[in-house]
């Protein structure tokens, strides 16, 4: 299997992408608020994850 660096590049940025997900939607926001982070990170897989690590929603658990 030679995926190559595009390849690579893709799965990281997918893994990336549930990642952010599983944790927009174990954070404390709003139902409203966690459906925009989520729909962001789908439509901008590369840029709405840099901008969820930011400025997203953090996780109840301290």
């Amino acid at each position: 299997m030679n995926f190559g660096n595009n390849g690579l590049w893709g799965i990281l940025v997918l893994i990336a992408d549930i990642w952010a997900i599983i944790n927009i939607a174990q954070s404390s926001a709003s139902t409203g608020k966690k459906v925009l982070w989520i729909v962001l990170v789908l439509l901008l897989p590369v840029l709405g994850v840099i901008i969820w690590f930011f400025m997203g929603p953090r996780s109840g658990k301290v």
